[in-house]
């Protein structure tokens, strides 16, 4: 088995993290606790109570968010020489029985970024609250689109584990450091030809109580995926690859953008003049309108196949 760490980002998390640690498998070399601010004191909590000779508290004086602390974690293990760092929660709705399933793919080497899918099974949903069931399945489409990963569900699941080849990769800088940190992470894997897979397994709901308020997170989310995917097309299609694909893109939005644009000025026009529009406009319109949709499903089509799948390092 490989140096393993897992990292704990502790913030309002004392009445679990210490069942959480106990639960951790033996076979893990480090264990990482971020105290992320805590108002609670949870990393103090953890030096008193605990007594596993892996465990090193890293403070933070101030809460900077739970990117910021799992950031701080793989720091920290990139220092202790860590091959995977995994990731999980303190609040105890992760299991840590199964980072050993969780790590599997990237052992294999048919992964380099893993993390968990509670979407696999209906009875891997029965707990979870009709509220998150349904955020997470609007999220998850919107993630595909914003982050290219078309293959990959429940982006907000924060139980991961990656290589650190794969971490070295990315400039840390430029994720977010708050609740939108899971879905960043995707979005910048996949900007340097990141594997990422899905780990089927369960969640866990208890009395634990969310520092997510959804209301203010749906629209500060919306705006980041909206920003994530403009960036990604700019960049993979523009900057990093030119090819057949962009000029799918390229003409689709022209040939739709051509086609709202001539079709509303004639729309309006004819309301204002009480004239309807002639049939030559009307096919100009509806030709422009069908090139559009046409290109962007065959760049949608493209996009999906262009998934990252090629490993950039030696299991």
């Amino acid at each position: 088995m490989r140096n393993i760490t897992v990292i704990i980002p502790a913030y309002k998390v004392k009445s679990h993290i210490i069942n959480v640690i106990n639960e951790i498998p033996s076979f893990v070399k480090h264990i990482l606790v971020i105290d992320d601010g805590c108002l609670e004191k949870s990393g103090r909590f953890v030096e008193l109570n605990c007594k596993d000779s892996r465990i090193e508290v890293i403070y933070h004086e101030k809460n900077r968010g739970v990117g910021a602390a799992t950031k701080s974690g793989y720091a920290r293990g990139m220092q202790l020489n860590a091959d995977i760092l995994v990731k999980i929660d303190g609040d105890g709705q992760m299991n840590p029985s199964e980072i050993e399933q969780l790590i599997n793919p990237i052992q294999l080497g048919v992964a380099e970024y893993a993390k968990g899918n509670r979407f696999v099974s209906l009875s891997y949903l029965r707990d979870m609250p009709k509220i998150r069931m349904f955020g997470n399945i609007i999220l998850s489409f919107i993630s595909k689109a914003s982050s290219g990963y078309w293959s990959i569900r429940d982006p907000n699941n924060g139980f991961t584990a990656i290589h650190v080849d794969a971490l070295r990769k990315l400039d840390l800088n430029v994720v977010d450091n708050r609740y939108f940190f899971e879905s960043d992470m995707l979005f910048n894997l996949y900007l340097v030809n990141t594997i990422v897979k899905d780990v089927p397994m369960k969640a866990r709901y208890e009395n634990e109580k969310s520092n997510l308020s959804v209301f203010k997170s749906s629209f500060e989310f919306s705006y980041k995926h909206f920003r994530n995917f403009h960036k990604r097309l700019y960049v993979k299609y523009i900057i990093q690859d030119f090819n057949l694909t962009s000029f799918q893109l390229i003409f689709g939005m022209v040939f739709l953008g051509l086609g709202s644009i001539i079709g509303l000025f004639h729309w309006v026009h004819g309301m204002i003049a009480s004239q309807e529009t002639n049939a030559g406009t009307v096919g100009l319109v509806a030709i422009l309108m069908i090139l559009g949709i046409n290109s962007i499903y065959l760049f949608l089509d493209s996009d999906v196949k262009l998934e990252p799948k090629n490993i950039s390092y030696s299991p």
